[in-house]
């Protein structure tokens, strides 16, 4: 059923109802031919979070390059318009058609955040559908997932019906067309879902199971008879013959980044041992200067922006990094085209390249030291010197910035106050460098600002430190009261996480599924956008934690060498014992190189997966001249 005409003559009511009106520039609206397969893309955050998100881009426009397929969008209502949905009886609706949520053959949700699980179940219940797989009528629209947060999904296991694991363009078509296929032949729906269980990558929960001991410890990981025991990865082997949508839709409104996203490499070989991305996502595929050159140039076209992100786990380890900065310049920038970095290391390259790309407009410069000193970043193997990030803040400040924005994070294994007091002392070294060069430039230069923003350290599956302990509150309560008093002064600015915050997303992120029955506890007492600040409530989660009887403490422990974890049914590729390896690397302080242009350090993952690391510029770029 159509729910326009209602949604339109009640929107007056609420505060910004450009995000539930639909109708934007590149926005597809087929015909409701019975004949199509509709799927309705979730993004559980408000509109201009998901209008942002790139993964979502690509399956809009992927599913709609098919004539028997249409894909149409859904985003978390925002508090106001909820109320307004209920009061009116108003059910969760795409914003290209307006249909309502139910009249979908499959509700697809990108999990990009722990903390948006509470919002997957309110969009199912104002769809009508039950929160949970098991209560699901045939009739009812099948449920998948995948994105980011997949890798350990088990929290929500219990809600979803399907996810998928790993890169989706690879099999997203085919597990469409076979779902098809299958509910054409009137197959029921447990059924459909051990068919579509035999395509790689696809991870039906209701076909495994976990035993448990008596003090709550995994006892061993289950799948039904006959069915894979782990799911592996799915990985795009090629990005420049890979699918990469031009024609973004272009919102009314402002939102998160509002410009051409250009994906130019996937994966990353540097190794930091905390990072769950560059775990999950090895191996480094690259797409080649001439294939983004034709993308921006349809992008640029089909949308009207004026900037275009060059975007990657690490932007500036693409190994034709230069060439292609040079090249979008000397093209756009007589158009008054500008193009942006998404992430820079901490070296005098990153600077030289950024210095390249803000020819049209100059904006802030980020950079991630992440622990504030040498003994911890080797700790965690960032592989960077004092010497690289004093020297890239004096060739940043020489080159015009006035602005600096430093990243850390507290809480990272083997972290003391001497590492905590670290990060004072580098941001302070930072601005007095600053101050020199802006007193001894003959430049006019704006006064000095150095912004310090700190998160607390949460441990990630499929990483080195899955095995260790989270900080508890009082203790980075205590971290960021130091660091309050001493980064301050009207060149400082600090901000710094919510510790409760950040301790649910700790055990949610290594979670198992008896968290299910407190995700679902902690809806129903009104939880909702934890990730914004202002929503957030500790009070709703204890309760729920102690109504289900379960500890969280016992999820944010340190976990022993030979445990098993919820999340091993799925496969990414590396071995246990190589990230265990890295864990005791990492407590020796022992650093390894980027795999991409030193030795092999056997991770496994090309023999893996058959596929070698696709480097457009070979083995080398400047970082190492």
């Amino acid at each position: 059923m159509q729910y326009k005409e209602k949604v339109i003559e009640n929107l007056y009511k609420i505060s910004s109802p450009e995000r539930y009106t639909g109708n934007e520039w590149n926005s597809i609206n087929k015909d409701w031919d019975p004949e199509r397969l509709k799927v309705a893309l979730a993004f559980p955050d408000v509109y201009e979070i998901g209008m942002s998100h790139l993964g979502l881009k690509i399956l809009y426009h992927l599913i709609n390059r098919e004539d028997d397929m249409l894909a149409e969008r859904v985003y978390a209502p925002w508090q106001d318009m909820e109320d307004l949905m209920k009061k009116e009886e108003i059910p969760l609706y795409t914003l290209e058609s307006y249909h309502e949520i139910k009249d979908f053959d499959i509700l697809g949700f990108t999990l990009q955040y722990e903390m948006s699980y509470t919002n997957i179940l309110n969009m199912l219940d104002l769809s009508g559908l039950s929160i949970h797989a098991s209560e699901r009528k045939e009739e009812d629209p099948l449920i998948i997932a995948g994105g980011s947060t997949v890798f350990n999904s088990e929290p929500i296991a219990e809600f979803i019906d399907l996810f998928f694991v790993g890169e989706v363009e690879s099999i997203l078509i085919e597990l469409l067309n076979k779902y098809k296929t299958l509910k054409a032949e009137g197959l029921s729906k447990s059924e459909i879902l051990k068919s579509l269980n035999k395509i790689p990558g696809i991870y039906v929960p209701s076909l495994h199971s976990e035993e448990y001991g008596e003090k709550g410890e995994i006892l061993s990981l289950n799948s039904a008879e006959g069915e894979k025991e782990r799911v592996k990865k799915q990985v795009v082997q090629n990005l420049d013959q890979a699918f990469y949508p031009t024609d973004f839709i272009v919102p009314y409104r402002d939102t998160v980044h509002e410009r051409v996203v250009l994906e130019i490499s996937r994966g990353c070989t540097r190794s930091c041992r905390f990072c769950a991305a560059g775990m999950a996502y090895r191996p480094v595929r690259e797409r080649s200067v001439e294939r983004l050159m034709d993308l921006a140039e349809k992008a640029l076209k089909a949308t009207g922006y004026d900037e275009i992100s060059l975007t990657s786990l690490s932007t500036v380890d693409y190994t034709e990094a230069k060439k292609l900065v040079q090249a979008m310049t000397e093209r756009f920038s007589d158009q008054m085209i500008s193009v942006s970095l998404s992430s820079l290391r901490v070296d005098k390259f990153s600077v030289e390249l950024a210095e390249e790309v803000n020819k049209v407009r100059k904006t802030g410069l980020t950079f991630a030291p992440e622990a504030g000193t040498q003994r911890l970043r080797d700790v965690i193997n960032k592989n960077i010197n004092e010497d690289d990030i004093y020297s890239a803040a004096r060739s940043a400040f020489e080159n015009g910035w006035s602005k600096i924005k430093l990243y850390f994070m507290i809480g990272l294994p083997t972290e003391t106050m001497e590492d905590v007091k670290g990060i004072a002392e580098m941001a302070k070294k930072i601005r007095n460098i600053g101050q020199e060069v802006r007193k001894n430039t003959k430049k006019r230069m704006r006064r000095i600002e150095v912004s310090v923003s700190v998160s607390t350290f949460v441990p990630k599956v499929f990483t080195p430190f899955q095995w260790h302990q989270m900080d508890d509150v009082e203790t980075i309560i205590k971290k960021h009261d130091y660091l309050r008093d001493n980064i301050k002064g009207r060149s400082f600015s600090f901000s710094w996480n919510d510790p409760e915050l950040s301790r649910l997303e700790g055990v949610l992120a290594r979670g198992d599924r008896r968290l299910s029955k407190v995700i679902a506890t902690a809806w129903k007492k009104g939880s909702r956008f934890e990730g914004w600040h202002e929503c957030f409530e500790p009070r709703i989660w204890g309760e729920a934690f102690r109504e289900n009887d379960i500890q969280p403490e016992d999820y944010l422990r340190e976990r022993g060498e030979e445990e098993i974890f919820s999340w091993e049914k799925l496969d990414i590729g590396i071995p246990k014992s190589f990230l265990l390896k890295e864990y005791k690397n990492a407590q020796a302080e022992i650093l390894i190189d980027d795999c991409r242009f030193a030795d092999c350090h056997s991770c496994a993952i090309c023999g893996n997966f058959e596929v070698d690391l696709e480097l457009v510029g070979g083995k080398t770029n400047e970082l190492q001249n």
